[in-house]
């Protein structure tokens, strides 16, 4: 046990897993568009924040590679860095998400600001890194999953989510969470966008043939629910080539070195140091 580890007992809180133990860079691409559809589909409010976002910068649809670099590096801190650097990306975070709210003409109301939306995205973001490590490796034992669960809310409190709005318990988030996806409400548009985003249209033609691949892995990695309202039809041979493929890339990744695996996150944690350093700007 760790120094630290054991300062943490003498207090009565609980050692702080290492989550880059826990983390698996590839699985932003196997699994990026199916957390986006997640957060989407679960929350009008989203869909719309996001496909009528006046940020021109950080618009998926337009700089998919801006904006996936945002999303990763929020992601990175959140998860990995330290309350000050949290403190300073949410800073910067504020400055996109203050232009992000509904006008007169929005078919529903919505500001980027409102804690309860920000619970939802934070909900699917915990979703999908539980959900695709289990994928990769396996079911995460009872007791570890819970440790690493309340840990989890910092992808919410690293911007105005209140840390009294995250479950208590798995069992509470889990409830919480299955009531949202069973009343998904979905509209012709969003649906329109995420297909779109499924068959990363918005890259450049060369990424085409690593479109497809990624377009099979994220309906994958996508609840059967709201695979249904995408209009996808999974059947037992996808299935069988999904698992096939994530306990390959689970193999292959548990011989590989921690800093190979936690690749993007781990080198858009060092950019975003290296930014704060030099007083560039963080988005």
């Amino acid at each position: 046990m760790a120094a630290d580890d054991e300062d943490l007992l003498a207090t009565g809180l609980e050692p702080r897993i290492e989550m880059r133990d826990y983390w698996d860079g590839i699985t932003a691409m196997y699994a990026g568009a199916a957390n986006v559809a997640l957060q989407m589909l679960g929350a009008p409010g989203v869909a719309y924040g996001v496909m009528e976002s006046k940020v021109e910068s950080g618009r998926i649809d337009k700089h998919p590679i801006k904006r996936g670099r945002t999303t990763l590096t929020y992601l990175a801190i959140a998860v990995l860095g330290t309350d000050r650097e949290r403190y300073l990306y949410r800073e910067a975070v504020n400055t996109s998400h203050r232009q992000v709210r509904s006008t007169a003409e929005s078919p529903v109301r919505y500001n980027a600001f409102d804690p309860e939306l920000q619970l939802w995205v934070a909900a699917c973001l915990y979703f999908g890194l539980v959900d695709t490590w289990e994928a990769l490796h396996g079911p995460l034992d009872d007791e570890l999953a819970e440790r690493i669960y309340r840990q989890s809310d910092v992808l919410g409190t690293t911007l105005q989510m209140r840390p009294e709005q995250w479950p208590a318990s798995r069992r509470e988030f889990y409830d919480y969470f299955d009531e949202r996806l069973e009343t998904a409400e979905v509209d012709d548009v969003t649906v329109d966008f995420l297909r779109r985003l499924y068959r990363f249209d918005q890259m450049p033609v060369w990424f085409a043939p690593a479109g497809r691949f990624l377009e099979f892995m994220n309906v994958g990695f996508t609840p059967p629910a709201l695979r249904e309202k995408l209009g996808y039809t999974w059947k037992r041979r996808h299935q069988r080539a999904f698992d096939l493929i994530t306990a390959t890339t689970g193999a292959v990744n548990r011989r590989l070195p921690r800093f190979v695996r936690n690749m993007p996150f781990n080198l858009y944690l060092w950019d975003v140091r290296r930014r704060m350093r030099a007083g560039q700007p963080l988005v």
